[in-house]
């Protein structure tokens, strides 16, 4: 590239001709591109590439299936050349130069009048890295920056694309703030807003940035401070007011997190949402404690219950496991009830307290004993309880 300084800038090239000159693997790419960008592309060589022949066989991409002449660039608004030949390179861009058209000069770039960067996209945001001549140098940059924003380590606050508000309801996952999606990461990067559950990973509290509203709404065992309906209120109110609301909450939104409840109450209010899985504490606090909720041969199935409701009706077979999220309180009662309804009382069961945290402990038994082993050790909510054969294969069994 020439050490002139040279003036950044993005082309709309939708609808308006593009002439490619070659057919190898750069000209294949820059093909592909233009085609994203909606440019109309004009390829001239003797011979393509497979790939760029596939774009050409539907019909995407004009070919002159010969050399460059005079004349090809008329009514073109940038060129790139690509054929590996000097000589004929040069002769496209000295044509392109004479006819003011901009050209892109592959394997040269001193010698060309334009430069494309390295881009990536990542939602609205477009990065654009331009390396100094060193398309590899470019690319790596451009994958850096792409990578952080992705990871919501890059600051994406900003005031244009959402101007009618925003809600996002956010699965954190179990325990682990590492657990929380990329997607979930780049969605609190861009937060004016967090409403956050009381088993949400709070560590990620501390990358937001100071004028962040967070409200705590989190619900503790049998008291509810802030009801739904009004939790539903400050989602609708905060997004009426032009800002991105996270409704940040632990595991997923959908399984026993009132989500549904949530986006029903924002849709009905005409707030757009988005809905971000995470991974559940059912299937991910058994998977920490080394317990799979499935495993050929031993489970073939699951259930995922809450320990507040009846669970007579369940399946009885050993080989189906069942997973019963919070009920720490009712787990005597709640085991009497599955025992009573012919589950088998020697049916091997986990506690799992504070899941996949540096606070995880494990407490395994039977469905006749498991009740007295948790009140024996103490145990408390958050915890799930796993009841099947599938125990058999966590390293803390058998019971000691």
């Amino acid at each position: 590239m020439s050490s002139e300084q040279s003036f950044p800038l993005t082309l709309r090239v939708a609808g308006r001709r593009v002439v490619v000159v070659g057919g190898g693997h750069v000209a294949t790419r820059r093909t592909l591109s233009l085609l994203d960008a909606g440019a109309l592309v004009v390829v001239i060589s003797p011979t393509v590439a497979s790939s760029l022949a596939s774009s050409i066989g539907r019909g995407d991409v004009t070919w002159i299936a010969r050399t460059y002449r005079s004349g090809d660039l008329d009514g073109a608004w940038l060129v790139q050349t690509a054929t590996a030949d000097a000589l004929v390179d040069e002769r496209v861009a000295a044509d392109a130069e004479a006819s003011q058209i901009w050209c892109l000069k592959g394997g040269d770039p001193a010698g060309a009048t334009a430069w494309a960067p390295a881009v990536a996209r990542v939602d609205d945001v477009t990065v654009a890295v331009s390396g100094g001549g060193d398309a590899g140098r470019a690319a790596a940059l451009r994958d850096a920056v792409a990578t952080a924003l992705q990871s919501g380590d890059l600051p994406l606050r900003h005031r244009t694309h959402r101007p009618d508000g925003f809600v996002a309801l956010v699965g954190g996952g179990p325990g682990d703030p590492g657990l929380i999606t990329t997607r979930g990461r780049r969605l609190l990067a861009e937060a004016d807003v967090v409403v956050i559950d009381r088993l949400a990973p709070h560590g990620v509290l501390a990358e937001l940035a100071p004028d962040v509203e967070v409200i705590d709404v989190g619900k503790m065992p049998d008291h509810h401070p802030i009801p739904q309906h009004e939790i539903n209120a400050i989602l609708i109110d905060r997004a009426r007011q032009g800002k991105i609301v996270v409704r940040l909450k632990g595991g997923d939104p959908y399984v026993f997190g009132r989500g549904g409840e949530e986006l029903i109450a924002c849709r009905d209010a005409g707030i757009p949402v988005e809905v971000v899985p995470g991974v559940t504490s059912a299937i991910g606090v058994a998977a920490a404690a080394g317990i799979p909720v499935t495993h050929r041969g031993v489970a073939r199935g699951f259930s995922v219950v809450t320990g507040h409701e009846s669970l007579a009706a369940l399946p009885h077979d050993r080989a189906h496991t069942i997973v019963m999220l919070m009920g720490v309180k009712r787990l005597a009662e709640t085991a009497g009830e599955l025992i009573a309804a012919g589950h088998d009382p020697e049916t091997p069961s986990a506690l799992v307290e504070n899941g996949c945290s540096v606070d995880q402990r494990v407490t395994v038994g039977t469905l006749s004993t498991i009740a007295d082993r948790a009140a024996a050790v103490g145990a408390k909510s958050p915890a799930i309880t796993v009841i099947g054969d599938v125990v058999t294969l966590a390293p803390s069994w058998p019971p000691t």
